[in-house]
């Protein structure tokens, strides 16, 4: 019973580390940016979708979830924090609707499977990218207002980059999973 009990403490400080370590990883991604007004463009799509894929939605939604409360709470852990402001009041700026999708892109990235080909997973992934670009650019107009561009303020600029990402991570993509087999 004492085996069984210490083999379950050891998972779960694996996972809550696991967890920890993902929101340091992407709270960096969120400091390499290029400036774009009034969004940045960040690593920070590429370290969801790769948290879905690698660990699956629960660990990924955790460590997202970890990340946004620690936004909230005032780390400056968010792309123009603290510069542009810390907490509830940056996060429910021009990037909420962004940092939102930030969810719903893990959950939907870790439904890739090992066996899709290449095709399919690059589509899950422009899919799930996508999630974070429709609730951001939701949110953007309901701040900055419906009659300004939305598209060219909110995703084209950032459309090639994104190519770019999830082009890469679909070539990785078979050797993430091997990331999920050692969790």
């Amino acid at each position: 019973m004492d085996l069984i009990k210490q083999n379950s403490q050891a998972k779960i400080i694996k996972y809550l580390s696991i967890i920890f370590i993902g929101s340091i990883v992407l709270a960096i991604s969120a400091k390499i940016k290029i400036p774009f007004y009034p969004v940045p463009m960040t690593m920070q799509t590429f370290v969801v979708l790769f948290l879905g894929l690698s660990f699956g939605y629960k660990i990924g939604l955790a460590t997202v979830s970890l990340y946004l409360i620690e936004g909230i709470i005032g780390f400056p852990v968010f792309s123009n924090s603290p510069e542009r402001g810390v907490g509830l009041v940056y996060f429910t700026g021009p990037t909420m609707g962004y940092l939102i999708g930030f969810l719903l892109a893990t959950y939907f990235a870790s439904f890739i499977k090992l066996k899709d080909n290449y095709l399919i997973i690059f589509l899950k992934l422009i899919m799930s990218v996508s999630i974070i670009y429709i609730l951001g650019i939701l949110w953007l107009g309901t701040i900055i207002g419906w009659d300004k561009p939305l598209l060219e303020l909110g995703v084209i600029p950032f459309l090639l980059a994104e190519i770019f990402k999830i082009s890469i991570l679909t070539i990785l993509a078979k050797k993430i999973f091997k990331l999920r087999k050692v969790i």
